[in-house]
């Protein structure tokens, strides 16, 4: 088996599997990555069990076969390489791969192929969702998911597609991400799986480098597939109960407070900077404007103040100050529709126009 290709395209298809080789598994196959040369062309792979990516490599191929190499050294020889030039050819005898690239020499013993898992076949009639609105969804909603273990169906989003609508749900009991998008076409059946944050991260950032038009969905029993051009992802789904997320949303809110995007999230940076030890960011809200505070023992304090179109008995309330600016960043537009109750309930960030992306956050409880 002999291989002929470029420096750039290798580097570039081996950046994007490498990001599946496990780097913490028992099995040694896991942290390889698997060149597959076919009549077809040639093919990487990687997994770690629970995310698997697979992509096409332009190549000159010369016979067929496998051939397994460790992952993370096969990357660093890559990019050093100064020529732009490069060939690998397998030896049987050695087993090992021979690596040149001009005057260099590099020889990679392989790893035992037999031991790499096998990966999902997609389904003949896939899902199929517009990349940059899926891609748009992922990045406003899974920055709210879990990332504690302990709750791993709290570490997903709840991808629903039907009809012509996507919806993505995530949170971490803490704060509540909704994102729902009317799509131009039917998506050709129905969808509904807890996908790992991981996984959906990771997608969004192939489809926006791959620069595809669509993405194809296969929900297989317990994992899903998805093609975003010549990438392949797989992914374990998560089991359990997602909470019922429309039960957790109020249905009606004391206080509609309308604020300008930029300047609440700047105002919300500075004074953030004097919230550490987990100290909350105060809002406190008066006739006609905002004070956002903060305060932390022993480092300092902070106060700024903007205008705010309230109404009404003062109220004070205070937040997480991530969770917070988190949910200020996700809102598209230039306003900010901030809906309140009472210090002790949920407060929710909103577009200034429309419903189709909704930030909620749990308050903190202020002491006096």
């Amino acid at each position: 088996m002999k291989i002929s290709t470029q420096r750039q395209e290798l580097v570039a298809r081996l950046a994007i599997v490498s990001r599946a080789v496990s780097t913490r598994a028992s099995t040694q196959a896991l942290g390889g990555i698997l060149l597959s040369c076919s009549a077809d062309g040639l093919v990487l792979h990687a997994t770690d069990l629970e995310m698997g990516l697979e992509t096409g490599l332009d190549a000159q191929v010369e016979g067929q076969g496998s051939v397994l190499l460790p992952g993370r050294q096969l990357v660093e020889v890559a990019r050093s390489l100064g020529v732009e030039e490069v060939v690998l050819e397998s030896r049987a005898a050695e087993r090992d791969i021979e690596l040149r690239s001009g005057s260099a020499v590099f020889h990679l013993r392989t790893l035992p192929s037999e031991d790499f898992p096998a990966f999902p076949t997609p389904s003949d009639e896939p899902l199929r969702i517009p990349a940059s609105v899926f891609a748009d969804s992922v990045e406003l909603v899974a920055r709210a998911a879990s990332r504690d273990d302990m709750r791993p169906v709290l570490t997903g989003v709840l991808v629903t597609a039907a009809g012509r609508e996507l919806t993505m749900v995530a949170t971490d009991s803490y704060r509540l991400s909704v994102k729902q998008t009317e799509l131009g076409l039917e998506v050709g059946g129905e969808l509904q799986a807890n996908v790992p944050a991981r996984a959906l991260r990771e997608l969004a950032r192939i489809l926006l480098s791959e620069e595809v038009e669509e993405v194809e969905i296969s929900l297989l029993p317990n994992q899903a597939v998805f093609r975003a051009g010549r990438v392949l992802l797989t992914t374990r789904l998560i089991e359990g109960q997602f909470p019922n997320y429309e039960q957790l949303l109020p249905e009606s809110y004391e206080h509609d407070v309308r604020l300008p995007r930029e300047e609440f999230l700047d105002v919300a940076r500075r004074v953030s900077q004097l919230a550490q030890r987990n100290a909350p960011l105060r809002l406190s809200f008066s006739p006609g404007e905002l004070t956002v505070a903060a305060s932390t023992p022993d480092v300092g304090d902070a106060s700024e103040t903007m205008p705010a179109p309230f109404e009404g008995e003062p109220l004070e309330i205070g937040f997480n100050p991530d969770f917070l600016k988190d949910g200020i960043e996700s809102i598209p537009g230039e306003e900010v529709l901030l809906r309140l109750i009472s210090p002790l309930r949920p407060g929710l960030l909103q577009p200034g126009e429309g419903e189709d992306f909704r930030y909620l956050v749990m308050p903190i409880r202020l002491n006096v």
